[in-house]
C-alpha cells in the first residue's frame, strides 16, 4: 500500500503531469462546492415551501445537489481544458482566453436545452456579480468620472433601490414572469401575510 501510494504522490507531483491534474482537481472541487452551496439551500427552501411527503421532499433536494454539483463540476471541466487548449495554441495566455473559454462553458453547460430552476439560479447568480463587478470597473478605470466620490457613495443604494422597486412591480402585475422559487418565496411573504380567518392560521400556520 506504501508503495502504490508513493508511486501516485510522485505522479502528481511531477510538473509533467500538472496541467492535466489540474482539470481532474477542478472537476473534484466542482462536484464538492456545488454539494455544498446546493444542499443545504435545497433542503431549507423544499422542506419549507415545497408540498408533498417527506421522501418527495427530499428526492427534490438530492436532485437539486446533484444538478448543482454536476453542472458547476462540467463547467469548471469544460473551461480548464479550453483554457489548456487555448494556452498550447499560442503559448502564452491571452486575456481573451479566459472570456472564450468561459463562453463556451457556458453555453454547453447552462446555454443548452431546458433552463431548469437551479441552471437559472446560478445563471441569474453570476449575472448580478458582474453587473456590479463592471460597475465597480467602471468607476476604478476611469470610464465613468467620479472626482468627489458621488457615484460610488450612493450607487449601491440606486441599485437596491432599483432592484426591489422593479421585482415588486413584476410580482404584482406580472408575477408569471419571475421565476418560480422567486415567486413561492414573495407568495408566503406578501400574499399569504394577507389572508387569515383565525388565531391559529394568523400566528402559527398559512391559510
Amino acid at each position: 500500500m506504501d508503495v502504490i501510494q508513493q508511486k501516485l504522490t510522485t505522479l502528481i507531483l511531477n510538473p509533467a503531469n500538472h496541467d492535466l491534474l489540474e482539470i481532474l482537481k477542478g472537476t473534484r472541487n466542482g462536484l464538492v462546492y456545488g454539494t455544498k452551496v446546493r444542499f443545504p439551500h435545497a433542503l431549507v427552501m423544499t422542506f419549507l415551501f415545497r408540498s408533498g411527503t417527506f421522501r418527495q421532499k427530499l428526492t427534490q433536494t438530492l436532485s437539486a445537489t446533484k444538478t448543482h454539483a454536476k453542472n458547476l463540476a462540467a463547467f469548471v471541466t469544460i473551461y480548464k481544458t479550453a483554457m489548456l487548449l487555448l494556452r498550447r495554441l499560442s503559448s502564452k495566455e491571452r486575456s481573451s482566453d479566459a472570456f472564450f473559454a468561459g463562453l463556451v462553458g457556458g453555453y454547453l453547460v447552462f446555454g443548452r436545452g431546458e433552463q431548469g430552476n437551479v441552471n437559472q439560479q446560478i445563471v441569474i447568480y453570476v449575472f448580478a456579480r458582474v453587473v456590479l463587478a463592471l460597475a465597480k470597473l467602471s468607476v476604478d478605470k476611469g470610464v465613468i468620472k467620479d472626482p468627489q466620490g458621488k457615484v460610488r457613495g450612493n450607487s449601491w443604494g440606486v441599485f437596491a433601490a432599483v432592484s426591489w422597486g422593479l421585482v415588486m412591480w413584476l410580482f404584482r402585475w406580472e408575477a408569471e414572469s419571475l421565476q418560480g422559487s422567486l415567486r413561492s418565496s414573495m407568495e408566503y411573504l406578501y400574499v399569504d401575510s394577507g389572508r387569515w380567518d383565525s388565531l391559529r392560521n394568523f400566528f402559527i400556520h398559512n391559510v
